[in-house]
């Protein structure tokens, strides 16, 4: 992987950062009956420091951080593989 993408083992972002998120075989099922599905690896999630501190069991069976999605996109913290800031906005002048 290229760019500034950054491995969540070698550092974390912000506790409630927005961030894109690298999610190997992400698949994502699309709005419609037939339950068709693509993959989608790039996903925005924000990032929750100790999220399920105070749940033993969670924590041993999922860890203690997690990806909070946008809509039905939430993650356990294992799933994500890298992180990157959001790009800033262009300059439209």
């Amino acid at each position: 992987m290229s760019g500034n993408w950054i491995a969540v083992t070698d550092q974390l972002p912000e506790d409630d950062q927005r961030v894109l998120a690298f999610i190997p075989g992400n698949r994502v099922f699309l709005p419609s009956s037939n339950l068709a599905s693509e993959i989608r690896e790039v996903i925005v999630l924000r990032f929750c420091l100790n999220h399920f501190a105070d749940q033993a069991e969670k924590i041993e069976k999922h860890g203690s951080h997690f990806w909070a999605g946008e809509g039905n996109s939430n993650h356990f913290f294992r799933d994500v593989t890298h992180w990157m800031p959001i790009p800033k906005e262009p300059s439209l002048l």
